[in-house]
């Protein structure tokens, strides 16, 4: 018999259910994941109680989707989601049900489920429940729909690209009838929300195997997610360099986008709602990427200036996977030369210049077009000689600079 280590507060949530008289188990991706021997990421529950019910039982709890069954317990500062056994109603947009139906049948509740290996349940009193052979196709490492294919993809178009993902993050292969189904029902992919289409495009990008994203073309999706995302798959993949990149959003979607111009780079992104830490960071990568850094600390100096370090290391990192080998050598000094700067404490940041604006004020200059020119001509000096960065030396020089300009 199979065993599942279900954390304590779960177990107890299914027990105290089970005392009440209703069936519970841990269902679809915790069940999964645990036998995978992976870490799930949450431990949901599926009961034949009805959510009054559940509301009943357990002092805390909070209505997160009562229309659809599903309620919150808290238990020791936790959350676990508990659901009702339910029968879903019709889909007419192609992604939610028009409604819900409760059922005391746990298969009627499994089998409207996306993928067999997301299609299980279990509990500790009554094993492991898998009536759609999702631990064969663990085993055969097979991405199938539950049922009709089309039918699970008519329901609910985002599950084309779980489907996608799914067998990214696994390494699994998609199964015959599963795989000609996306391309059918792909089209309907233009009802589906760009912030869940970027979060299981973003997903993927940060799996194991990030060059499935051409699975996303090679299948007629892109169309339907932008005209944009479209164009861009174009563009070569070298998908066995993209796992060498730290499994990082704005790393993963750079390495994607690399080729584009950063304008574009930047639009498909908006396109998908990503935040604007990401774009930011992609635009960044995308455009500086390709320019080569002279192994003098001056010029290291000007380009850590205008990166944080965090970012600069990232570009680093980027240029070492996707730059020209006859590159590599000299980019190997320049990361040698970089350590050296940080570790010597040169002035790489305006604000840690010896002088201030403030204090180019208090000696008469007037605050200005001016005055910032000043400040950035004593930048260049520091960057390139960081022994420049002391109050005196500076001081006198913002006065001869001040004398050039008139």
């Amino acid at each position: 018999m199979i065993k599942i280590q279900v954390p304590e507060a779960a177990r107890r949530i299914i027990e105290q259910l089970n005392t009440s008289g209703f069936e519970a188990y841990v269902v679809g991706g915790c069940v999964r994941d645990s036998l995978l021997g992976r870490q799930p990421e949450d431990w949901d529950i599926t009961t034949s109680a009805k959510p009054e019910q559940v509301k009943e039982i357990f002092n805390r709890t909070v209505d997160t989707g009562i229309q659809h069954g599903t309620v919150t317990v808290l238990i020791d500062h936790e959350g676990y989601e508990v659901t009702t056994y339910r029968i879903d109603g019709e889909y007419e947009d192609g992604r939610h049900p028009k409604s819900v139906e409760f059922t005391g049948n746990l298969l009627e509740d499994l089998k409207r489920r996306d993928f067999t290996i997301n299609a299980m349940a279990y509990s500790d009193r009554e094993g492991l429940v898998d009536a759609f052979d999702g631990v064969k196709d663990l085993e055969g490492r097979v991405i199938r729909c539950v049922g009709n294919p089309l039918d699970r993809f008519t329901e609910d178009a985002l599950r084309i690209l779980r489907a996608i993902r799914f067998s990214a993050q696994l390494g699994f292969d998609m199964e015959a009838e599963t795989r000609a189904a996306i391309s059918v029902i792909a089209p309907n992919m233009a009802k589906v929300s760009k912030e869940r289409i970027q979060v299981e495009l973003t997903k993927l990008l940060l799996s194991d195997h990030p060059g499935r994203l051409k699975d996303v073309y090679e299948n007629g999706i892109g169309p339907y997610i932008s005209k944009h995302f479209e164009a861009a798959g174009k563009q070569p993949f070298e998908s066995e360099r993209f796992t060498e990149l730290l499994p990082v959003k704005h790393m993963r979607w750079s390495g994607f986008l690399r080729l584009e111009e950063p304008e574009d780079a930047v639009r498909i992104l908006k396109e998908l709602k990503l935040d604007n830490d990401t774009i930011y960071q992609t635009k960044t990568l995308v455009s500086l990427w390709k320019t080569e850094i002279s192994a003098h600390k001056p010029a290291i100096r000007q380009v850590m200036s205008t990166l944080s370090p965090e970012l600069f290391k990232d570009l680093l990192w980027f240029q070492k996977v996707f730059c020209h080998p006859s590159y590599k050598n000299r980019l190997e000094m320049v990361e040698q030369y970089s350590e050296e700067i940080l570790r010597a404490g040169d002035c790489i940041r305006l604000k840690d210049m010896a002088v201030t604006g403030r204090e180019l004020i208090d000696a008469g200059m007037k605050p200005g077009p001016e005055m910032g020119t000043v400040l950035n001509r004593l930048f260049q000096l520091v960057l390139e000689k960081p022994e420049c960065n002391n109050r005196e030396y500076l001081m006198k020089s913002a006065e001869q600079f001040i004398k050039e300009q008139g």
